[in-house]
């Protein structure tokens, strides 16, 4: 795939995309895990409000599952001016953001696409913005990311060690995800038609040979999975109000 490079990056439009479509079946909880409560609002209005720490993100496309019900539960006024909702979500992630990019409001085909997982709420308004630097200033786009720190093993079929895998080049990938709307848009289609389901944006952008660039990230930056995930959650934004 080919990137038109004429355009000036630094004045193209952002925009954050958030795909909340998943039901967070692991996590054990009564309601989908975006939606339970840290210091009394919802882990995705943390979220949210993370993502507002930086100005240059115009808009904020949140993708819900069309049978979502639990969305209307909360007040959401804060982000009345920056907020489109898309009930678009599919059965995947990557269907989600697929889906999100195609009806998202306002988008043009340059802009740039800010991908951020719902449940990930203790995003560093530093890492974000260091983030949007790389970012504007790369042809395909970056990721926030962080080194792998611990011994790694592969295991055989037994599940028994096989091998050490040497760490030195791997790293864990986070979000935000940052490519420009139509390469991704693309990237995505094609992943998709091909009845592969990429975890993360950079995967489905690695299929078309597109290399984004790592951008170190915090390791507090994680995914809320399991229920006790949101003690931790807790305790991270308290450290920051």
């Amino acid at each position: 795939m080919s990137i038109d490079l004429s355009v000036a990056t630094q004045d193209v439009p952002i925009h954050a995309l958030v795909p909340a479509a998943g039901q967070g079946s692991r996590s054990g909880l009564a309601l989908p895990k975006q939606y339970a409560l840290v210091h009394g609002a919802p882990v995705l209005a943390h979220t949210l409000r993370a993502l507002r720490t930086d100005v240059r993100i115009a808009s904020i496309q949140l993708v819900l599952a069309d049978a979502d019900r639990d969305f209307e539960r909360f007040d959401w006024s804060e982000f009345a001016n920056c907020l489109a909702v898309l009930r678009c979500g599919g059965d995947t992630r990557a269907q989600s953001v697929l889906n999100g990019l195609t009806h998202a409001h306002g988008l043009g085909t340059n802009d740039w696409i800010l991908v951020h997982d719902a449940a990930r709420p203790c995003l560093a308004a530093g890492d974000l913005s260091r983030l949007i630097d790389e970012a504007l200033n790369d042809p395909v786009g970056a990721i926030l990311a962080s080194p792998v720190a611990d011994t790694l093993k592969r295991a055989d079929g037994a599940g028994r060690i096989r091998t050490t895998v040497d760490r030195s080049a791997l790293w864990h990938a986070l979000t935000p995800q940052m490519f420009r709307h139509r390469a991704l848009l693309a990237a995505l289609s094609a992943a998709c038609a091909a009845g592969a389901a990429p975890t993360d944006e950079a995967a489905a952008m690695e299929r078309q040979g597109l290399m984004a660039r790592l951008v170190h990230g915090s390791a507090h930056n994680f995914k809320i999975t399991y229920a006790e995930d949101l003690d931790l959650a807790a305790r991270l934004l308290e450290q920051t109000r």
